[in-house]
């Protein structure tokens, strides 16, 4: 008798990131099992107990365990949410070296246990770590997928619904580039409605250029704010990384903002960054390719630059 399909996460590393992206997952009902890996081993079998004593609550029961590596093997996509976070007064990129020792040895235990399904990466610079990921996996480079500036997006998304008192869902716009300092608002496609942001600048005296760059502002620099409050960021990556895992499972085909494998796009190969890409239970079928401007390209030339620099002492092929 042949064994029921179940689409199985594993989520690895249960810090803030690692056990809210669970708790979100759970709410949801979109994973029918859930095994959670941390070298905290008494940290992670917590949150298993914790949240299976509201499994009454959720909409589906599912299964949640404390697992190791080998349970990668049935695994349809494992999200590494593991390393070291961001310290006040840090950026993404001075993470680099920490995380990067943690992920080989974190991608070498997945794929001893035959792991063949897709890799979704959470953790900080995640540019970074999604390509090294890549690298250390050997699998193909649309199964390799990062949250890129998906958070980002919806925090641009948000502030212009609520600068223009319309819903958030009907704000189409996109922080491209880099997760971090580097990342760029597409202005030349935003739009509220099907009306560009641009247009109701020039129409509406209660609206302000500077205000825009003021909402982008905020945007970049989210973190940081939030950070400096509460001591790290969760709750919204969380919920971003719900909606690709939602993408991935469900088949979707849906348009996300991830971290993807560029070949050519925009005119840039043999790097990851945060671009809009249509993502399914293959992983990225597709990355969309938006025509910027001038300025827009120049922008995204200079965050690509960025992580090219960061990469190339750790990955000769890309000085290239």
């Amino acid at each position: 008798m042949a064994k029921e399909r179940v689409n199985r996460v594993v989520v690895v590393g249960t810090g803030f990131v690692g056990s809210s992206y669970a708790f979100a997952l759970m709410n949801q009902g979109i994973a029918d099992e859930i095994v959670l890996i941390d070298v905290n081993k008494e940290k992670a079998m917590g949150d298993v107990m914790d949240l299976n004593h509201g499994k009454v609550f959720a909409p589906q029961p599912t299964n949640i365990w404390y697992g190791d590596y080998q349970d990668c093997r049935d695994a349809d996509l494992v999200v590494i949410c593991a390393g070291a976070n961001q310290k006040p007064g840090e950026t993404r990129l001075d993470l680099v070296d920490k995380n990067i020792n943690i992920f080989k040895t974190i991608v070498d235990s997945v794929m001893k246990s035959g792991f063949d399904g897709i890799f979704l990466v959470a953790t900080n610079p995640v540019d970074i770590l999604t390509y090294a990921t890549w690298k250390f996996s050997g699998l193909p480079k649309e199964r390799v997928i990062g949250s890129g500036t998906i958070l980002d997006t919806a925090r641009f998304r948000f502030l212009l619904s609520d600068y223009f008192k319309v819903a958030p869902t009907n704000v189409h716009a996109y922080i491209i580039g880099e997760h971090g300092d580097t990342e760029l608002p597409v202005w030349s496609h935003a739009e509220i409605g099907s009306i560009p942001v641009e247009q109701l600048i020039t129409q509406n005296d209660n609206y302000k250029k500077e205000d825009l760059e003021n909402i982008f502002t905020n945007v970049r620099d989210a973190a940081y704010q939030i950070i400096e409050k509460k001591g790290a960021t969760y709750y919204g990556i969380a919920m971003g990384l719900v909606r690709i895992t939602r993408a991935i499972l469900h088949n979707e085909n849906a348009i996300l903002t991830v971290s993807a494998y560029l070949d050519g796009q925009y005119g840039e190969k043999n790097v990851y960054i945060g671009v809009p890409a249509i993502v399914n239970r293959s992983g990225i079928r597709e990355v969309m390719e938006m025509k910027l401007n001038e300025t827009e390209q120049q922008q995204f030339h200079h965050s690509v630059t960025v992580l090219k620099d960061i990469l190339a002492p750790y990955f000769d092929e890309v000085k290239a």
